[in-house]
């Protein structure tokens, strides 16, 4: 733990925390202090105060005195200079022709530097323009670029309340925005409704977002069955601010009806609750059912096998399986309104034959060859 207090150096920008030593400045009070780029003028808008150590940055600056009238009035004298510097950057930036749009113009309270804030779409070579400035005032030049939502905090504006936006008249930090905050929250998602004057999200859909993700896992999703003092019924839309739901209900008559319900007043459905409706609604015929007398149907002959040894020879030893086969082998079968037919001559043996083998090769007689005649030497 470590006692700091919290000072802030521009209106509704982010405050950081000092080392206050032996001064211990009131919040509103203005105070000079050590910072990174050097001697600082900034407003103490927190007392001094006790905090952990993992939200300090380290190392710990301090405060080095609280501000004098000759400190107020060497602040107010930068900020006229900005004014002045801020015109003269934007006819060097027609100059160079450079696709840039300067924002805003900070002194160093030491008057050892000058930064320039701008706008652009891309990478932008300002090296001859940092080279001009040089030359004007003497000093330190650093522009650095930055983006939408921070122009928009440092040039303010009104919102579409009707207020100063709010991250000119008190948000220190940016808070994440996302298009999901406003699916829940039933807002339209037309861009211009939903859009600050920087063109991003509102920062203000971040204030209810809490209270809507906590009443939402509370009330029943939309298409869901649900139980309400008038019965059953399906939830078409929900009102996380009222804390209400509109239910279709089926009435009596056979029509549907909406009717709104408090969050308290309905339930969600139980398998109970759903086997009391099918009850309700499909009333199960108890009585028994009246035999029908059955209509003659004319009986079908029984087909007659084609083959005998295909008949029912169950409980039948193998031996008497076997005589069986044979005799009725032995009968010819007559089949009824089919004239039996003439019995077939016996055909010829009409195996093909096989072709002869062809020899092997080495079974081919080979012709002998007529020895190479040698060479004799010479007498």
């Amino acid at each position: 733990m470590a006692m700091v207090i919290g000072v802030r150096f521009k209106k509704a920008g982010k405050v950081y925390y000092f080392d206050p030593c032996d001064i211990w400045p009131r919040p509103g009070s203005n105070v000079v202090v050590e910072t990174a780029r050097g001697v600082e003028f900034g407003e103490v808008v927190t007392g001094a105060r006790e905090i952990s150590d993992e939200q300090i940055v380290t190392p710990l600056k301090k405060v080095l005195r609280l501000a004098t009238e000759e400190d107020e009035r060497r602040a107010a004298y930068n900020a006229q200079r900005e004014k002045d510097a801020f015109s003269v950057c934007q006819e060097k930036i027609a100059k160079h022709k450079l696709d840039m749009k300067l924002v805003s113009v900070e002194y160093t309270f030491d008057n050892s530097k000058i930064i320039f804030y701008f706008t652009a779409n891309g990478r932008v070579d300002f090296r001859e323009l940092v080279k001009d400035l040089a030359g004007v005032f003497k000093m330190r030049i650093e522009l650095r670029q930055i983006g939408v939502r921070d122009e928009a905090k440092m040039l303010g504006g009104l919102g579409a309340c009707g207020r100063p936006i709010c991250c000119g008249a008190f948000l220190g930090d940016f808070q994440p925005v996302s298009i999901k905050m406003a699916k829940e929250q039933n807002l339209s998602l037309n861009p211009t409704k939903i859009s600050g004057q920087c063109g991003r999200l509102m920062c203000c859909l971040k204030y209810e977002q809490d209270y809507y993700e906590a009443t939402l896992k509370k009330l029943p999703k939309v298409g869901k069955d649900i139980m309400t003092p008038d019965g059953a019924g399906v939830v078409t839309e929900i009102n996380p601010i009222r804390e209400k739901v509109k239910v279709r209900i089926h009435t009596a008559d056979d029509t549907f009806d909406l009717r709104e319900y408090a969050m308290d007043d309905v339930r969600r459905m139980g398998p109970d609750d759903a086997a009391a409706i099918r009850e309700t609604v499909v009333k199960p015929d108890r009585r028994p059912k009246k035999a029908e007398p059955e209509a003659e149907q004319p009986q079908e002959e029984p087909k007659k096998r084609r083959y005998p040894h295909q008949k029912a020879v169950k409980n039948l030893s193998t031996d008497q399986f076997l005589e069986k086969i044979g005799a009725d082998a032995e009968q010819p079968q007559e089949t009824a309104g089919q004239p039996q037919r003439p019995a077939q001559e016996e055909r010829p043996d009409r195996r093909p034959r096989r072709r002869p083998r062809p020899p092997r090769r080495e079974d081919r007689e080979r012709p002998e060859k007529a020895p190479a005649p040698k060479n004799e030497p010479a007498e």
